[in-house]
């Protein structure tokens, strides 16, 4: 188990993280979400023990992160972290080896990881001759050879194509099943449902939301209705409890301010014709992560 218990960091007198606490037990993907300059690097960068924490204090597994531990945690980076005069073996050997593999063991899996990435011809290409996506899968690759109990994934879908992404998202949920610790880092919040079952959404290094995903979206009382059908929509607009209407492809979607509203929508929409569809569903992630941080931006 990760604890992060009571984190404060200050940069000299700017608080960059505000008493930060939160667990990841094992084979669980947890979020880590917010706006540029939320608190997330440095977060990242003291569970790495890159930095020390000015108060509070972080355990893996009972332990105190430091170098003693490091080889039990792969961290993937938003930036490239890659030594591009290298080339992909030697970049790989030389980051096992700090994780205190043996080059035989790293070669093994290495032959294993490029050819379940589709870049087994790149082994002894430069770094600077792949493309971005190409790059970034070497830097996943660095990031988990050494299959450690906690994977910090800042960003990892940047430069990937949709297919690329899949494959991404399949190797983390098979180190979920493993029993291994993910945080997961991302501003495009369709991932992030995909992934966390629970989170913590930073602002100003203060945490303003967390808890299950599940029960965060059922809490927030805003829900959408999609409908399909031939129906009313200025009287739609008009009804009580709607916040928007709008029209997206076939799909009529309707904003309600909770669930209480559901009745009002569906007298409007029984007056209609060809309805083949009426759902109500939890508001995205990416639409409560919008208002809860603009929320607090103005106050």
């Amino acid at each position: 188990m990760l604890k992060v218990e009571n984190v404060t960091k200050y940069y000299g007198d700017v608080l960059a993280v505000d008493n930060l606490s939160f667990t990841v037990n094992e084979g669980e993907i947890f979020g880590l979400l917010g706006v540029n300059g939320a608190g997330k690097t440095t977060t990242f960068r003291m569970i790495m023990s890159l930095l020390e924490p000015t108060k509070g204090k972080i355990t893996l597994n009972n332990q105190p992160v430091g170098y003693n531990i490091s080889e039990k945690i792969g961290f993937l980076t938003e930036e490239r972290s890659l030594l591009t005069k290298l080339t992909v073996k030697e970049q790989v050997i030389y980051y096992g080896t700090l994780k205190g593999m043996k080059e035989e063991e790293i070669l093994k899996k290495l032959d294993y990881w490029l050819d379940r990435f589709k870049v087994s011809e790149y082994k002894e290409r430069k770094i600077k001759e792949l493309s971005k996506g190409n790059q970034q899968k070497i830097q996943f690759i660095t990031a988990i050879i050494h299959e450690p109990d906690l994977l910090v994934l800042d960003e990892p879908f940047t430069g990937l194509d949709p297919i690329n992404v899949e494959l991404f998202m399949s190797v983390i949920k098979e180190f979920k099943e493993k029993g291994k610790m993910i945080i997961f880092s991302s501003h495009r919040m369709e991932h992030v449902e995909l992934f966390c079952e629970k989170l913590v959404i930073l602002l100003k290094g203060k945490t303003v939301l967390s808890g299950s995903l599940k029960e965060i979206k059922k809490n927030y009382r805003k829900k959408v209705i999609k409908i399909i059908g031939d129906i009313d929509i200025e009287e739609l607009k008009k009804a009580k409890g709607v916040l928007e209407v709008k029209k997206e492809n076939l799909e009529i979607i309707v904003k309600i301010e909770s669930d209480d509203y559901v009745d009002e929508v569906f007298k409007i929409v029984k007056k209609g014709e060809n309805i083949n569809k009426f759902i109500v569903e939890d508001a995205s992630l990416n639409e409560i992560f919008v208002s809860l941080v603009g929320e607090a931006y103005e106050k």
